[in-house]
């Protein structure tokens, strides 16, 4: 009698940002990648295809920076958790884009501020302000369509002034 077949296992993987955002940051951290070509090219081998600009702004939200290795320079992403070193500009423009998107409201109470968001866009919007490094931004919880954002004053003045700046880059406005 013959032995059964084994049938190999297959990964499927959800074409979503998050999972191909995922996949960026396994890649970077598992060999050295020195080049977007490269890294869309290490990505379509897992059968992740983005276009340059796609993978561009996925390099710029999950703040990788090209820092040197012994055989040359690679990308980088910060640990999770840890905030990226940036001016209030800087951080501006990349929540901007992201505020756009996902912010429905913003509501400041106490020295808290609570963002609504559409279903499911809390956790990407919350780890975004957690590693955009704020300096009013003491870190998040989130739900599956609320943030509450903690602030480092208890006071309402500052959280009010932070929900102010934070829907004035949802509605596009430089402040």
């Amino acid at each position: 009698m013959a032995a059964p077949r084994r049938l190999a296992a297959v990964q499927q993987v959800p074409l979503t940002k998050a999972a191909r955002q995922a996949a960026i940051v396994d890649l970077l951290a598992s060999r050295s990648i020195s080049s977007q070509p490269e890294l869309g090219r290490q990505l379509a081998a897992k059968g992740l295809h983005v276009t340059q600009a796609t993978l561009s702004r996925d390099l710029e939200e999950l703040g990788a920076v090209k820092v040197r290795t012994p055989s040359g320079t690679a990308y980088a992403v910060p640990p999770e958790g840890q905030p990226r070193a940036s001016t209030t500009e800087a951080a501006d423009a990349r929540l901007a884009r992201l505020l756009e998107e996902l912010c429905v409201t913003a509501e400041a109470t106490g020295g808290f501020v609570v963002l609504r968001t559409p279903p499911g866009g809390a956790g990407f919007l919350a780890a975004a302000l957690d590693r955009s490094g704020l300096p009013e931004v003491a870190g998040t919880l989130a739900g599956d369509d609320t943030v509450l954002l903690i602030t480092h004053s208890p006071a309402t003045p500052a959280a009010g002034a932070l929900a102010s700046r934070l829907l004035g880059l949802a509605e596009g406005r430089a402040l």
